[in-house]
């Protein structure tokens, strides 16, 4: 196969990419000893992406803020096991345990630190560093989720910290540092960051499917957790760093010390095939199917609302590819990225040929030990509750997906009809038991991936006192808006804007995988490494100024109660308070079923959105629009957001 034919797959499997998935447009590069070999770029809606329209490569971010840390260590400016409060000794948290977080912890998701907990972080077209200057603040109050270095959890508030850290250090902004020694070095002209001059670069047109209108960029401002914009052939010449190609930017010491199998540190799952064994910085340093063929794999994947990314290297095959997306997701983009490695590696004679897929096989069903019937019950990861089923015929089902059944097989394992998934009940050390599933995912036209993870985690009982009970009950149903989101917030178009208290189906003592520790209080206790435990939250409901309100981490969400109805009359005022908090509004019933044409006189920094019933993506966002007139819904809500004092006047007709 000459390069002429490998380009041609590769654009036919892109196309089938954009065709098959809610990919809008896609862009790819190969890298081979040194030389970009393969790229390539095609577009759903927007025909005019080439090979320098720049992308948001989301998590793929965290390889560039850990190489950051290592530059560091290299000049023996950080000790990767030194306590991380020596080198911020601002760095306080409510939890005293913070105390033994390193910077090794950070890079290798063992911090222990609850994930993301950040307000205004990721903004449509507004580069505030609001998320990132607040940073340190934001986790004073919050406590750990785990012992420090207990196991690896996906973490984006470690790679904040660790950016935070590389500019303590270094006494220079993250931006500045990543040009400096790495962009400049290895001519990546075309790796930006939204604290970077944007202007005249290009971006490709997004799109969300069901969806008309073309959404502005969105910018990520905690940029070593997901924020750089870069193109595929920027990507793949980064790779010659971890192969040793890129004049000793990094040294040899530093590299393999990122590809170290530091998953192994704590609780994990029994190695198996997998795309998730995190090394510092990478989400995988087994990546399979290259492990199959003896070939060391390291990758990081990364996923906005609008971008998606996957980036492989073959260290010693010293051969990388990188593909890039708007809309889609990373999974999708590894397919393409592994399909374009391994044709490259039969081309070149390093396999002899690519390996047909894996499966369990069909299962066969065997009798199904008492003490196996004991692991039904209430599971939970992170947000989410569920209860699995488990009868004596050996049939395990999980209600909340009524489409997929599993059957008790001789290995002690439970195996689904298609024998693509695996499903085991792990005890571990910690006397915790977990969830844990094994599949083989393929998709129509590619290869196939591999994943293993501890899924959930089992809900112990918890008891509570009656006063508590009644606190909760008295809840029921109850809904909560957020309110200190600023005005560009990316969240009043993709976010969670409020949420519903239900609590009489799930397992007593719990709200979501949260446990109930008071009448006014309950927090996330899961301890699930992988991505399963990521972003768990402490709850308070507290009162403030006679209002309502409840905290998730640094969230704030106002109760319904003090939510009042919009006024149909034909002219009303809106200004937001001191404290900056966003104003929403309930439409009355005598508004339903009326063509209400809303006019909104805006001001300089504000913003509203009007949601439907069902509060998903809005009917109407300014920020989006770019205009201020909506025909109000049968029902739902308003919100306007600004900064304090901002006066909205708006007119209905």
């Amino acid at each position: 196969m000459n390069k002429h034919k490998l380009g041609k797959i590769v654009a036919e499997k892109a196309r089938l990419l954009l065709d098959s998935t809610e990919t809008s447009s896609v862009q790819y590069a190969l890298i081979d000893n040194g030389n970009i070999t393969l790229s390539g770029q095609i577009g759903k809606y927007d025909q005019s992406v080439t090979n320098d329209t720049l992308y948001g490569i989301a998590s793929v971010s965290k390889v560039f803020g850990a190489a950051a840390v290592m530059k560091l260590v290299d000049e023996g400016k950080i000790d990767l096991d030194t306590p991380l409060v020596q080198y911020l000794t601002d760095f306080k948290m409510k939890d005293g345990r913070h105390k033994y977080i390193t910077p090794r912890m950070l890079l290798n998701h063992s911090s222990g630190l609850r994930g993301t907990g950040s307000t205004n972080e990721t903004l449509f077209e507004d580069n505030d560093t609001y998320a990132h200057d607040t940073f340190l603040q934001t986790l004073s109050g919050q406590t750990l989720k785990a012992n420090p270095g207990a196991f690896s959890v996906y973490s984006n508030s470690s790679f904040t910290l660790a950016e935070i850290l590389v500019e303590r250090v270094s006494c220079t902004s993250f931006t500045t540092f990543i040009h400096q020694f790495f962009t400049e070095h290895l001519q990546m002209s075309d790796t930006k960051t939204p604290q970077d001059d944007l202007r005249g670069n290009k971006f490709p047109d997004l799109h969300i499917p069901d969806y008309p209108r073309q959404l502005p960029n969105s910018f990520v401002n905690a940029i070593a957790s997901g924020g750089i914009f870069s193109t595929a052939e920027d990507m793949v010449r980064f790779s010659q760093i971890f192969m040793g190609q890129a004049n000793n930017i990094l040294s040899k010491k530093s590299i393999q010390a990122m590809e170290q199998e530091e998953y192994k540190k704590g609780i994990w799952p029994e190695d198996v095939d997998d795309s998730s064994n995190y090394g510092l910085g990478w989400d995988s340093v087994k990546l399979y199917p290259f492990d199959v063929y003896g070939i060391k794999g390291l990758s990081k994947g990364g996923d906005l609302p609008l971008y998606a990314a996957s980036f492989i290297v073959l260290p010693e095959k010293k051969i990388a590819a990188a593909v890039l997306s708007s809309g889609g997701n990373s999974v999708a983009n590894q397919f393409l990225a592994s399909e374009l490695l391994l044709q490259t590696l039969k081309e070149k004679g390093e396999i002899e040929s690519i390996k047909s897929n894996k499966s369990f096989g069909k299962p066969i069903k065997t009798k199904i030990p008492r003490d196996v019937l004991k692991q039904a019950g209430y599971y939970a990861r992170n947000d989410q509750q569920f209860r699995i089923e488990i009868n004596q015929d050996g049939g395990l089902s999980i209600p909340a997906d009524v489409e997929t059944k599993y059957w008790y097989t001789s290995d002690g394992s439970f195996i689904n009809e298609r024998g693509t998934s695996k499903i085991s009940f792990v005890t571990e050390r910690n006397g915790r038991t977990y969830l844990w599933i094994r599949s083989y995912e393929s998709m129509p036209g590619f290869g196939q991936l591999a994943f293993s993870g501890y899924e959930a985690e089992k809900l112990e009982e918890n008891v509570l006192p009656k006063e508590t009970i009644k606190y909760w009950a008295k809840r029921e149903h109850d809904k909560y808006y957020i309110v200190n989101e600023k005005y560009t917030s990316e969240s009043y178009f993709f976010g969670e804007l409020s949420i519903q208290i239900s609590l009489t189906d799930g397992f007593p003592g719990y709200w979501q995988d949260k446990k109930i520790t008071g009448p006014n209080t309950a927090v996330s206790q899961i301890q699930i490494p992988g991505l399963s435990g990521r972003d768990t939250i402490e709850a308070q409901f507290y009162t403030e100024n006679g209002i309502e309100y409840l905290r998730l981490n640094e969230q704030i969400l106002v109760s319904e109660m003090y939510v009042k109805r919009i006024d149909v009359g034909t002219q009303f005022r809106v200004t937001i308070p001191a404290n900056g908090h966003a104003q929403w509004f309930t439409i009355p019933a005598e508004a339903e079923g009326k063509l209400i044409l809303m006019t909104v006189n805006l001001p300089q920094q504000g913003s509203f959105a009007v949601y439907d019933e069902k509060g998903e993506y809005p009917l109407h966002y300014s920020i989006v629009s770019g205009n201020n007139q909506v025909t109000l819904p049968k029902s739902g809500t308003i919100v306007f957001a600004g900064v304090p004092g901002s006066k909205f006047i708006i007119t209905m007709k």
